[in-house]
Order: C-alpha cells, then structure tokens, then sequence
C-alpha cells in the first residue's frame, strides 16, 4: 500500500512549511489527484488520519479533489474526458490515435494553518 508513503510525504511537506512561516498548526490540507494516478482515495485517507496524530497536522481534514482521465483525439481533433481510470479509444468517435494530457496529477494545491 504505497499511499502510507505518500501520506507521510505529503505531512513532511505541509508540517515543514507550516514551520518555516511560523504557524503552529494545520487545519486542512486540499489536494488535486488525478484518477489514473494509482492512488486510492479511501487508502490515502485512512493513512493520512493514522500518520498525523503526533503533528501539527493531528486536526487537519484531507481533502481530496479528483481530476478525470482526459486527452485530445488526432482522429475528431477534440479533447476529451472519461470519469474512468483506462481510455483504451476516443470516447467521442472511437479512435486509437489519441494523447492522454491530464489524469496523472498528484499535486498539493493548499492548507489552511492557524
């Protein structure tokens, strides 16, 4: 389960920033994670509440926004997205020949401290 590990870098980042601009603690924690990025939400929850207890971050909600799996189509020459984690052809007319340009993020967007 790898989203332990992830959960633990993403507290090492927002409790040593909280740190460096002087705040004593986080509230909240809001990320952007894109549903081909391997990550599960459930799992990432559930390890984030387990590994913030000793933390500035012991109160801090997760908050988790997912981005869909979306692309361009050489073949309609349009972007596209699908709730899903797999494109396998353009949803819209079919094509194999087709970009993947967003679905992979994992990104920290911002928190709220006091």
């Amino acid at each position: 389960m790898h989203e332990a590990s992830i959960a633990l870098g993403i507290l090492d980042i927002v409790v040593g920033k909280c740190h460096a601009e002087g705040y004593r603690s986080i509230d909240a924690v809001r990320l952007r994670i894109g549903r081909a990025a391997g990550i599960m939400p459930e799992a990432l929850l559930f390890t984030f509440d387990v590994a913030k207890s000793d933390s500035p971050a012991r109160e801090a909600k997760l908050l988790i926004d997912l981005v869909p799996v979306g692309g361009y189509c050489s073949g309609c020459e349009r972007d596209f997205e699908v709730e899903g984690t797999y494109v396998l052809n353009c949803p819209r007319c079919g094509s194999l020949t087709f970009q993947i340009r967003k679905g992979y993020e994992m990104e920290i967007v911002d928190m709220e401290v006091t």
